[in-house]
């Protein structure tokens, strides 16, 4: 078991994130679970394929245990601890159990212990009128991937296992759901995991958009939904030209370094809250919100004059062609793969070296003339 220091505070209150208020259930005397419960709803928390599901579930689960007056799950990008999201779990009048998800201003007097908590890798408790507030890090590969705040009257050293056992449970989980989703070449996602993304991606289309830390400079890259418009949900291929070419010329395992760096410029590119994919050998395909085509095409002309401009070691400058397409709210992962793969044919009958969508190309009637199904493999 993982040792972290333990900060003690005693404050005047303990703000509700959830409710925006102070604490307004009267702490009761709390009984531990017994082993019988905790294996159960262990078996129930692992059942789950789907991080979003699973968070809800943890957050459920501990709230459900503990009898507490809120449970949060505040998740970050390992790389720098930026806090991304949160999902807090409190009950209604009724005493009955809800989740909802949370931005991290909403976190209130809780935003600056999280963020103590997962720079530092501290446990930080706190206890007012017999309600007590644990706050534990979640830490995967030495790397802090999200913290648990829980305010309960269960006595903390009754509850500090559990919370701890759930929060390296969740860590070892999501590393196997991790891994099942990424390709392991580039880390980037994998194609089995398209059409959960792609999900994932619309439900967030319905939502109000926020502003995500940018990788890049934001003059290189700007975004913005402007109020009152929605933002629509994109994808793109990406393919490499003349790959064939690369591997036949310097090695497959050049060829490798060519995909892996290429990867690295997507990454590099592309906004945190896009999702990137490589969907098999020199295909690659991305996900993004945007208001209009023009912003996409930007977006995307962007990327291949960077890569256009890259020096790869021993081969040099290497291309890649781009087509892409919207994606409607009932449109097929292979509807969506389909309309952009064509786009992307077009642009490889046509020199290579290129950005071409297929609204645009229907729009002028170029797909009544000639435009045929691309290549790519879709199942």
């Amino acid at each position: 078991m993982i040792e972290y220091p333990i900060i003690e505070e005693a404050h005047p209150g303990l703000a509700d994130p959830c409710g925006g208020k102070e604490a307004a259930m009267p702490p009761v005397a709390v009984e531990a679970p017994d082993e019988w419960r905790v294996l159960d709803s262990l078996a129930a928390l692992t059942h789950h394929r789907d991080i979003d599901a699973l968070d809800h579930s943890l957050v459920l689960t501990l709230a459900e245990l503990t009898a507490a007056h809120s449970v949060i799950l505040a998740k970050c990008f390992a790389e720098d601890s930026v806090l991304e999201s949160a999902a807090c779990c409190s009950p209604d009048p009724l005493g009955v159990y809800h989740v909802r998800p949370l931005e991290p201003a909403q976190l209130g007097a809780s935003l600056g212990p999280m963020q103590r908590c997962l720079q530092r890798l501290e446990v930080q408790t706190e206890t007012r009128g017999g309600l007590h507030r644990q706050l534990v890090p979640i830490v995967r590969e030495g790397r802090a991937i999200g913290a648990l705040q829980l305010d309960s009257a269960l006595a903390p050293l009754r509850s500090r296992s559990l919370i701890d056992g759930f929060a390296r449970i969740y860590a070892n989980y999501t590393a196997l759901l991790h891994e099942s989703e990424h390709d392991k070449l580039t880390g980037l996602y994998n194609r089995r995991s398209l059409e959960r993304q792609l999900q994932r991606m619309l439900q967030l289309r319905d939502t109000a958009l926020r502003p995500r830390p940018f990788a890049v400079p934001p003059a290189r890259e700007q975004r913005v939904t402007p109020p009152g418009e929605a933002a629509r949900v994109w994808l793109a291929i990406v393919d490499i030209d003349h790959f064939k070419r690369i591997n036949d010329n310097y090695g497959h395992i050049y060829g490798d370094e060519v995909i892996l760096l290429l990867a690295q410029q997507m990454r590099a590119c592309f906004r945190r809250g896009d999702v990137l994919f490589r969907f098999g050998g020199e295909e690659f395909v991305a996900l993004f919100s945007a208001t209009d085509e023009a912003t996409v095409h930007g977006v995307l002309e962007r990327f291949r004059a960077h890569v256009a401009r890259f020096a790869f070691p021993l081969v040099g400058h290497v291309t890649i062609s781009i087509g892409y397409s919207r994606i409607g709210a009932h449109d097929y992962p292979a509807v969506a793969l389909d309309r952009a793969d064509q786009a992307l044919y077009f642009v490889k009958q046509h020199g290579r070296d290129g950005v071409r969508g297929y609204e645009e190309l229907d729009a002028s009637g170029t797909r009544g003339r000639g435009l045929a199904a691309g290549t790519i493999d879709l199942f």
